[in-house]
């Protein structure tokens, strides 16, 4: 895979998708203090944005249950692997700009292709778990979710 980090123009270009830094929220109340940036998932090399994804820049109890990296493809996109490839770059970022030597990522056990997508990136099943009454995920129904662990210290990205 075809992969650079051009922090510059906030561009990380990938094959077959690029990633474009759009925000950076700062630690707050509101995103319980761990900072984030959000990037737009756009088919390499043009305008075409299929869709979003984010890495959260730490970790407390509230990650536990949501992970450290967040994606979405929009439907007429989805089932091309573009998750997966934007998930492999946040991956990179979380090592080589921000320094992680592991992250979690989760998803909710019906969730078949997110599953699937986790099981490729190549981590580690540690728990499926429920998700605490308070957590904002639990609020918008997501009851239970299964923690993937990835040691990005050993990983080929």
């Amino acid at each position: 895979m075809l992969f650079q980090l051009f922090r510059k123009n906030r561009i990380t270009e990938g094959d077959p998708v690029d990633l474009k830094l759009e925000s950076h929220r700062e630690p707050s109340f509101n995103n319980n203090y761990v900072p984030s940036d959000i990037y737009g998932i756009f088919l390499h090399g043009s305008s075409m944005r299929i869709g979003e994804c984010d890495i959260r820049l730490g970790m407390n109890e509230e990650l536990y249950y949501a992970g450290n990296i967040g994606y979405r493809i929009y439907e007429p996109y989805r089932g091309h692997g573009y998750a997966y490839e934007a998930a492999k770059m946040l991956m990179r970022i979380a090592r080589e700009i921000h320094g992680f030597d592991e992250i979690i990522l989760t998803c909710s056990p019906d969730n078949i292709a997110s599953r699937k997508t986790l099981e490729k990136l190549g981590g580690v099943l540690v728990e499926t778990v429920n998700v605490p009454s308070w957590h904002w995920l639990y609020k918008r129904g997501e009851t239970v979710k299964q923690i993937w662990r990835y040691d990005l210290k050993n990983m080929m990205l």
